[in-house]
């Protein structure tokens, strides 16, 4: 297995990877290197240890034809959220990493928390919000970079809310013309959201096209 050093930026090729997709070992998420990783179609996963992943086929969501399930039409056409970009990054990350968000478990420790927060100062990370009076009730966020959107994580404390911060998204960067959203991994959950595997060579083709373009969040 592949070991990276704190003081190396370098990532090994992706042919590297394992059959799972787990490209490496270690290194730190320091801005640099994450951002590196991003622009390389390189992510982390886990804490202790810290692992690096690029699976072999790749989940995206096509941005252009990506339509909302018709239940949510409804709700959307309603307006019962107020929605917003940016404006409580935390908060957005800190519900991702609650078990009770929908998950036994959270891969989001501590340290991702520092780091993609810090990633957010910077302006590469980014949120959706899904407010109903005044409270948070859903959310979204991931990272941007170029004509990339990478999307970490999602969470929910009302039905559908995260969906709904997902529909805006999905809107916000139709808008601003961004041509590739990595979901890392298919999920039962991404896949009813219309989610679909490409082989890595295609999604790393298609990352280098996007990162060509100009846009910004």
């Amino acid at each position: 297995m592949n070991i990276l050093r704190p003081d190396s930026l370098s990532f090994p090729d992706h042919q590297a990877a394992n059959r799972d997709g787990l490209l490496a070992l270690g290194g730190d998420l320091s801005v640099p290197r994450l951002l590196l990783a991003y622009r390389s179609g390189i992510f982390p996963w886990t804490d202790e240890p810290l692992t690096w992943w690029s699976p072999d086929p790749r989940a995206i969501f096509e941005i252009d034809s990506f339509r909302p399930p018709k239940r949510l039409e409804s709700k959307l056409r309603r307006k019962q959220f107020d929605l917003t970009l940016d404006r409580d990054f935390h908060s957005v990350i800190l519900a991702c990493a609650e078990p009770a968000s929908g998950r036994e478990s959270t891969w989001i420790s501590g340290r991702f928390i520092e780091a993609y927060t810090e990633l957010h100062r910077q302006g590469h990370a980014h949120s959706v919000e899904v407010w109903r009076n005044r409270r948070l009730v859903g959310g979204i966020y991931g990272v941007a970079i170029n004509g990339l959107f990478a999307g970490e994580s999602m969470f929910h404390r009302e039905t559908d809310a995260s969906k709904i911060a997902l529909c805006h998204l999905m809107d916000h960067l139709r808008s601003r013309k961004f041509e590739l959203f990595d979901t890392q991994v298919l999920s039962p959950l991404t896949a009813r959201l219309g989610a679909i595997e490409i082989r890595r060579h295609d999604y790393l083709k298609r990352l280098a096209a996007a990162l060509r373009n100009p846009t910004c969040f």
